[in-house]
């Protein structure tokens, strides 16, 4: 964990956000006092590998889409 002045961050901010997406958490001080931390954002995990595989898993419909939307129109749905 690395830690900048305020005015250092307002002058490097982009360096900094460089070195958080590499997994680094910064903290930025004012007058020697911690006032806040930088960290990297957790990116959900998705638990399928692909799209393919998601569509896989669903069921067949008997009816094409296009015919399930006017049945739904025409019964007011």
């Amino acid at each position: 964990m690395s830690t900048v002045t305020l005015a250092e961050a307002k002058t490097h901010l982009s360096h900094l956000l460089d070195q958080v997406e590499a997994g680094a958490e910064v903290v930025i001080t004012r007058r020697g006092q911690p006032i806040a931390r930088i960290s990297p954002v957790e990116k959900p995990k998705l638990p399928l590998k692909s799209l393919a595989e998601f569509r896989r898993g669903m069921p067949r419909w008997s009816k094409s889409s296009a015919n399930l939307l006017r049945e739904m129109r025409d019964e007011g749905l």
